[in-house]
Formats: structure tokens, sequence, C-alpha cells
């Protein structure tokens, strides 16, 4: 065959590619033709231009002209969509003829560069011709086009993409959003200001290729960027095993980590679950059908592992789960095998510890503990058949349900107890850390306190900060004190939950929120008989689910004491029932933060995303949220997993990559 028919054919095979885009673009509703800059380009959007010289360009990021003279001539992807007969397909054959011939294509062509996306000047038949032969890239003379500084979130990436670039100097590193880049640096095992050399840039795109591969084999089609697939890998695996894996393996893990990667392209990547699946079977009595159509094959009995960072003797919060566990055990009964895993700690040594309850045949695993988030995400990786949950709150893992309980409800009770109790109102607050749901419990705790006494003020202090909080709110004059919640009801005791300055200098404990931990693993696990865990990844779709249950459902309450005034503890009884039955609800009331902005005017009901990602305080809390490097180091690890602010904490090379 000779090259002049060679290239017919090839433009033959690129018509028809070119013809079936235009059809599917049409049929979706979207701009069949290569998008063009001057449309969507206004100069009062441009900050400035650089000559970046001649570039190999990734040719999967041309996406458009830079004028609107030949769109009609090629669908979007760049194939041709005029006939075989026209002076079009006679010129795009010649260079095709060309690329066939000993002198192969040679010039560069000449486009704009914009948001990460290139737009052809001169040359649109050149690409065509290499974009149908899958040419990785092709050389080019690139203007880039920098926008106005903005809010956006693309702008605000592509911002943090020309600082990467400087280190990197390659296209292909291109997030959708800001801060992943240090994320994949300190995955990589680099330092943040590292600067890549000529083989590690080459080891990374062929990496990224074999990758990419592994996705288009799969028929996985990425709506983000490859780079931002490649980092959900790298979350469970290393960037070497992309090499040391077989096709099969490579394959299997990125079917494994493939629902995480499409959450990252979902406007709400984690859904809320603020109540059992009784609650809303009594509000909506209409059957589960998936449920009801799925529980023919599911099992009458399960085998379930508890994985604990420490022992019950030596935690508190190990123990408060572990009395849960118990709980569970005695309702389930016979229903339930139950094999419990302590002293795993986070790394290796967790990762060991889940594979064993993998191999002991668990198929429920509870990680009680946020550190352990990481060797979940492997384990239900690896695993995808074990129903895997992380005692943790807001993590975007659709492999990993996590689980955590509204105490906020149980604050604002104890807060209006505090305002009740206390001599002036001067009352004192010791926080535990800057996660997750701890400001909506300090704004519950002061909305309380406020309820009681509208002259209140709360004096904010950190455990996580300073080891004497406690001691310093008494020294500075707060007569009653919230400190760190009873972690059960059976260790109730002397300094913890709301307590009074005594005249002798001890303090009396009042009351206390604390978690029923046995009241969620029993109702989870009927979830999971009665087939609404199914029922709920039906309706829920492509989401990683985050169950946070209150009061209503029975896993948050208020231990009281004795010592109470009858008022007080009527008072708190009226609250209790008016949160659980839906009547009360803490933060519907006008509201201010400190910066005198209204948060809500008193009609607003705030949603449950809206509550557990508070990064502000109320105007009548004295204290601030503390920044990271004012933590203490046994904080850190903690907050960088669930931090208000994690996204803005510079990545670890050693640790999950979030």
């Amino acid at each position: 065959m000779g090259i002049r028919q060679e290239a017919s054919d090839q433009y033959s095979k690129a018509l028809k590619l070119g013809q079936k885009n235009y059809k599917e673009q049409v049929l979706r509703g979207n701009y069949p033709y290569p998008q063009v800059l001057d449309e969507i380009l206004d100069e009062n959007m441009v900050a400035g231009r650089v000559e970046m010289g001649i570039l190999e360009i990734p040719t999967e990021q041309i996406i458009g002209t830079k004028t609107a003279g030949r769109r009609s001539a090629f669908a979007s992807n760049f194939m041709p969509l005029l006939a075989a007969d026209s002076e079009f397909a006679y010129k795009w054959m010649d260079l095709c003829a060309a690329h066939l011939g000993d002198e192969g294509i040679r010039d560069p062509i000449r486009c704009f560069e914009y948001l990460g996306r290139f737009y052809v000047q001169e040359g649109n038949k050149r690409v065509s011709v290499l974009k149908s032969y899958g040419a990785p890239t092709i050389p080019g003379y690139v203007i880039r086009v920098i926008p106005v500084w903005s809010g956006d979130p693309a702008v605000q990436a592509y911002y943090d993409f020309m600082d990467s670039y400087r280190l990197t100097g390659l296209y292909r590193v291109y997030f959708s959003r800001p801060g992943r880049f240090a994320k994949l640096q300190a995955a990589l095992g680099f330092e943040p200001d590292h600067v890549w050399t000529a083989d590690e840039r080459q080891h990374f795109v062929a990496g990224l290729t074999y990758f990419q591969d592994a996705c288009r084999k799969q028929g996985f089609e990425l709506e983000v960027t490859a780079a931002d697939a490649l980092l959900v890998w790298l979350r469970v695996y290393q960037f070497e095993q992309l090499w040391s894996f077989s096709a099969a393996e490579l394959s299997r893990s990125v079917a494994a980590v493939w629902p995480d990667v499409k959450l990252l392209s979902a406007p709400t990547p984690i859904s809320v679950s603020t109540e059992t699946e009784e609650q809303k079977s009594e509000e909506t009595p209409t059957p589960n059908i998936f449920g009801r159509l799925l529980h023919a094959v599911f099992p009458d009995h399960l085998n379930i592992a508890f994985v604990n960072e420490y022992s019950p003797e030596s935690s508190d919060w190990t123990r408060a789960h572990d009395l849960g566990r118990q709980y569970l055990e005695a309702v389930m009964g016979e229903k339930v095998s139950v094999q419990v895993y302590n002293n795993a700690r986070p790394g290796k040594t967790a990762e060991e510890v889940m594979e064993q309850a993998a191999g002991d045949g668990a198929q429920v695993v509870f990680a009680t503990t946020p550190p352990l988030i990481d060797a979940c995400r492997k384990l239900a990786a690896r695993h995808p058949g074990i129903r895997v949950l992380n005692c943790s709150a807001s993590m975007p893992y659709a492999g990993v349900r996590t689980y955590y309980s509204r105490i906020y409800e149980g604050k604002f009770i104890t807060g209006a107890i505090a305002g009740a109790m206390s001599r002036d109102g001067e009352i004192g607050y010791v926080a535990s850390n800057p996660i997750f749901g701890v400001p909506a419990s300090i704004n519950a705790f002061a909305l309380g306190a406020r309820l009681t006494n509208p002259r209140s003020r709360i004096k904010l202090r950190w455990f996580c900060v300073e080891e004497n909080a406690m001691s310093a709110l008494a020294a500075a004059g707060a007569d009653v004190i919230s400190n760190r919640d009873i972690p059960a009801p059976d260790r109730a005791r002397e300094t913890w939950g709301l307590c009074r300055l005594q005249p002798d200098g001890t303090m009396q404990s009042l009351a206390s929120p604390y978690w029923h931990w046995g009241n969620f693993y029993v109702k989870l696990v009927r979830s999971i008989f009665s087939g609404s865990w199914d029922g709920l990844s039906s309706r829920e779709g492509e989401q990683a689910v985050n169950y946070w249950w209150g009061m209503s459902s029975r896993t948050v309450d208020v231990w009281l004491s004795g010592d109470l005034p009858d008022g007080v503890a009527q008072l708190v009884q009226i609250l209790r029932r008016g949160i659980i039955d839906g009547s009360i609800d803490p933060f519907r009331r006008p509201i201010r933060s400190q910066d005198n902005q209204l948060r809500n005017n008193g009609e607003k009901w705030f949603s449950p995303e809206e509550i557990l990602h508070m990064d502000w305080l109320c105007d009548s809390v004295d204290g601030a949220i503390p920044a990271y490097d004012q933590l203490l180091p046994v904080a850190r690890p903690l907050v960088r997993l669930q931090g208000v602010y994690r996204e803005q904490i510079p990545p670890e090379k050693e640790g999950p990559v979030l």
C-alpha cells in the first residue's frame, strides 16, 4: 500500500470518528465543535501574557482554536467533518503523508494556553492528523494567557499550577483544585519545593500514562484531570507499584478506587445521614424496595470486627466503644459473631490487623478512631465485599462509611444548665481540638447559655494548646466550666463534663453529653440485615456516606447529676424532648459571629453540612480557633485528618494522602 492510499484510509477512519463524536455531543446537548478562545475570553479577564517558547504539548489538553475560522471543519475531538473529496481533506492527507514519510511533521504549531488548555492559532490540521494517530504530545510555540485572580476555584487551581509548573516543567501535572500538587509532592516523597529532574519528569509521565491506559481499558472516563485521579490512587497505593503490579492487578486497583475518583467531580461528594432507617420509615412508611429485593441474598448472620487504636484499659474513648460492642452482642445475640482487635496503631500495624480481620472472615469492620482511616481505605480497596466504617466525620471516600454523633445537641443543653447555674455569667469552656463538629459544639453551648442567661460570656480555652486549660479558667474567675465530655454514662467523675467550682477549690460535675455507641451499632447492623444499607447506597448514588446521628436516634444523651436544682432538671427534660421531636433547633435563632456577621436572622435552618463544617464562633465567645502551629504535637495528627482547616495544612511525606 502506498503512502497516499494509507493517508486516504486514515482520513476515512478519522472522518468516521469525527462524525461519531459530533453526533454524540449533539445528543448530549454539548457544543459539537472545538472551543473558540476568542469567544471564551474577554480582555478584562486577562492579567497578562507570557511567551513560553516551544514545548511538548499534551495532545489531550488541546481542546480548541484561537479563532472561529475553521471550527466547523472539526468535531470537538479535532477529527475532521468535511467530505473526503474536499480541498480540506486533500490538505489533511498531504500532512498525513508527510507524517508517514521519512521527514514527518516537523513544524511546531502555534497556540495559546488558557487555564491549562490549548487553543490552536496555526496548525489545526497538524493537530488533527497527530491526534488521529494517538500522538501523546505535539510540539508547539505557546503563549500563556494568565487570568485575573478571582475566587473562582478554576482560577485558583491555575495559579497553583503556575507555581507547580516552575518545579515540574510539566503541563500534565495539573489539578482541578488548589492544594493538590503539594499532596502529590508528599506522596512521591519529595520536599514541597523540590525541583523535578529530567529523569523524574520522564518517570512520572510514564507512570501517569500507564495509569491512564489502565483507566481506559476499564472503560472509565475521566471527568477530572489525570493527575487528580492518580492522586486518589496514591491514597491507597505507592507510585512504584505502578511498575510492580501486573496489568490485571493494576486494573483491579483502579477499579477499587474509581468510586472515590468520581466523587472528585460530584457537587456534594459526602452525603450526611442524620436519621436512622427506623426514623425515616416512620416518616415515610413506604417499604424500602431495594431492601426488600436484596434481603433474600443477605445472610441471617454477620461476622463483625471492631478494630481499636488502643485497648479499653488504656483509653476511655476505646472503652466507650467497647461498651457499645458489648451492648450490640447482648441485643443481637446469635445473629452476630464479634471479634475485637486492639492496639492497631496507624500505619503498617493497622493494615496488618485489618487484613487479619478480613482473613478471619469479617463481613463488617468498625474502626473506632479517625487515624485508622488510611488502613480502612486500603482494606476497602482490597476487599470490596467488606462493609468498612470509620469513626470520623466528613471523609470523602465512597468505599468507607464514616460515623459520628451530633454531640452539639447535648452541648446546647449543658450550655443552658451553665447559664442557669453561673453566678455572674462568666462561663469557661475547654474545647478538645479544632476538628469538624467542635466549633458547632462551642456555638451550641454558647447559645444554650444565652437562652438562660442573656448576659453570659463563654471563656474559651483549648486542651490541644495548653494542658492546664481547666485550671487557667478557674484561676480567671470562671465558676462554671465545660470540660471534656464523659465518654460513657458509667464513667461520670469529677472534672468531666460541666463542672461547678466549689468553695474549697474542688470541682463538682453537674452534667455532660455522652455517646451511646451501643445504640448506634445495633441500629447500623440492623440496617444491614434489613437491606437499608444497600438502599441508602442506591438513593445517595455516587457519594460517600457519613452517619451523623443525634439525640433523636438515642446515640447521644445527657448525663445529669442528682445535685441539679429541680427547676434546672425540668428545663433539661423540656429541651431534651424538644430536640428529639424536632421542635427545638439549637441554631434556629438570631446568631452573630465574632466578626459581627449575621449568621442567622432566626428564621434559617442550617443544613447538616453547614453545622458540621462550621469554622466560626458566636459573638458571645471570647477566644479563637487555634492555628495549626499553636497545637501541641500530640494533637496535630488528628487535626490533619479532621481539622476544620485541614485543606490548608501543608501535607507531610509520611502519612495518608487525603
